[in-house]
């Protein structure tokens, strides 16, 4: 039986290699703190723009990881694309 492939070197090196770049995070646009505690909501996270329950065959490709605050991710949860704020209905 096969692990979980997310606990594997290929994953975690691609996670390294991703969070080494200090990249802001991709939903929201704002600076990741890599010294806050994993399980911080504003920690940082690698998340997957097409999400692996739709293409688990993407899970170790660069091109689909983005960085990723832990609360912005788990709120895109396994959609494609985050939610997008239209334009507002007038000037403020």
């Amino acid at each position: 039986m096969a692990g979980n492939p997310r606990n594997g070197r290929p994953y975690r090196r691609l996670a390294a290699d991703l969070r080494r770049r200090g990249e802001p995070c991709w939903l929201c646009g704002h600076d990741i703190d890599p010294t806050l505690d994993p399980r911080d909501p504003w920690s940082w996270t690698m998340d997957h723009v097409q999400p692996v329950s739709r293409r688990p065959d993407l899970l170790l490709d660069p091109a689909n990881a983005r960085p990723a605050h832990r609360r912005c991710n788990s709120s895109k949860g396994d959609r494609v694309t985050p939610r997008a704020v239209g334009p507002t209905s007038r000037r403020w």
